[in-house]
């Protein structure tokens, strides 16, 4: 039976810095955060990570931070209390990194959680700002429970609801957040991806913290309020 990483952590670490840390950062993903999940083994392997992430131990620095930051995302009150010794180191790594991501922007949206999650944000480093860089949400009408669609990608921006399949669903345009408007953390994160260049994200921000109708009951709603309750 094929070793797992958990199984050994420092030898499972010790094969990165060769020629083949592409298919060894493959398994690591797939034994300790498979398709994006957290384990309770995952948690072990923090040090590891943050050793890479700050040079102490070979290793792609930005491979560490990424796989760190979506373990951080799930940790608890007393997981990120028991590695807040490596939480706290690979923050300033995580944002170093951020600030150099100027062009990719699923990267930078990735970049972005694992800086929210190492500073200690549980709600939004958990994968719900994905949808900024797929162009979409989602979610469910808090008052019919109609399942909506949240656009804001090429064929946005718009709330959308009805059969895909057999008629063009009916559509409501969404209402931007005005920047200058909003809460501190949507503000924050708007203004960094604003000043490093990516717009595209700037712009789904306003979307993601802005209001919608819902096209079948006309009632209006924050989308923020329905992906938080949704992803």
């Amino acid at each position: 039976m094929n070793q797992r990483p958990s199984d050994d952590l420092p030898a499972a670490f010790a094969r990165l810095g060769g020629t083949e840390d592409r298919q060894v950062w493959s398994e690591l993903w797939d034994g300790l955060c498979h398709q994006g999940c957290v384990y309770e083994d995952s948690y072990p392997a923090l040090p590891f990570l943050a050793a890479t992430a700050t040079g102490r131990a070979p290793g792609e620095p930005r491979d560490a931070v990424l796989m760190a930051g979506l373990i951080a995302s799930a940790a608890d009150e007393e997981r990120t209390a028991r590695y807040g010794e490596e939480i706290a180191a690979l923050l300033p790594v995580a944002r170093s990194l951020l600030a150099e991501e100027t062009h990719d922007p699923v990267s930078f949206v990735y970049l972005l959680q694992c800086v929210l999650a190492f500073e200690g944000e549980r709600l939004w480093s958990a994968g719900r700002l994905e949808g900024l860089f797929e162009g979409e949400y989602e979610i469910d009408c808090p008052s019919c429970g109609s399942g909506l669609f949240i656009a804001f990608g090429e064929d946005g921006p718009f709330a959308s609801a009805g059969d895909y399949v057999t008629g063009d669903p009916a559509r409501t345009e969404l209402l931007p957040a005005d920047p200058a408007a909003l809460a501190p953390l949507p503000a924050r994160l708007h203004r960094t991806a604003a000043g490093a260049g990516h717009e595209g994200t700037a712009r789904g921000l306003t979307y993601l913290f802005g209001g919608a109708v819902c096209p079948d009951c006309g009632t209006g709603f924050e989308v923020a309020e329905q992906v938080e309750s949704r992803y």
